[in-house]
């Protein structure tokens, strides 16, 4: 997704979230290059801290310590691409209709034209892909739009299905790397309910506009 605006500071958490985000549209957009396998093999999450992101860390390091490049080619396009289809279909409107190019998308690309998204001429895959809607996210953040903004998209376009992707992703034939990454997903779907459950109102309407 392409956006034109200004890039405001962004407190600790909030660009967290959107590092977070960025990363799983990453891994769920391609096979992850050496470098980034490189960088999540190094990850040390605190030894200390039993919560769900933890563990999903911790998971997610420990797969990509035992990674190579090719062997993710492999599981990406049978999970993905596969011979018609892959295993899964990370896409909005398969899980909540059964069919792709249906109303939900219709309904994501107003609100995108509405936000100021485009989708990239290079992309071929609809815009209810789930690496498509991680972005999004992540740039809803970055460029300063507000948590009523944000928790409103991701509540009409990622709450209703990506845990339930996730879960799949989880529990794939052949996930390998990808069940740590499924882990990471439903972890932080988690952690983002939460986080906009304690919320204020005033905090939603008011904070980084």
């Amino acid at each position: 997704m392409n956006m034109i605006n200004t890039t405001p500071a962004l407190q600790e958490t909030d660009q967290l979230r959107a590092d977070i985000y960025a990363l799983l549209a990453t891994l769920l957009r391609r096979t992850p290059e050496k470098d980034l396998l490189e960088w999540l093999a190094s990850l040390e999450p605190d030894q200390d801290e039993d919560t769900p992101m933890a563990r999903a860390w911790s998971t997610l390091a420990l797969a990509a310590k035992h990674s190579k490049p090719r062997q993710l080619d492999d599981e990406y396009h049978h999970l993905f691409i596969g011979v018609g289809r892959g295993e899964l279909m990370p896409f909005a409107c398969w899980y909540l209709t059964g069919s792709l190019m249906e109303k939900p998308l219709v309904l994501l690309r107003e609100d995108l034209n509405r936000l100021g998204f485009e989708r990239q001429t290079n992309v071929k895959e609809p815009e209810d892909h789930i690496a498509a809607l991680c972005e999004v996210m992540s740039l809803l953040i970055t460029k300063g739009h507000g948590y009523a903004t944000q928790h409103q998209f991701w509540q009409q376009h990622l709450q209703s299905w990506a845990n339930r992707f996730y879960i799949d992703l989880q529990g794939a034939d052949n996930a390998v790397f990808y069940t740590a990454a499924g882990l990471l997903g439903h972890a932080f779907m988690q952690q983002e309910d939460n986080w906009f459950m304690q919320l204020t109102p005033t905090a939603r309407e008011g904070a980084q506009e």
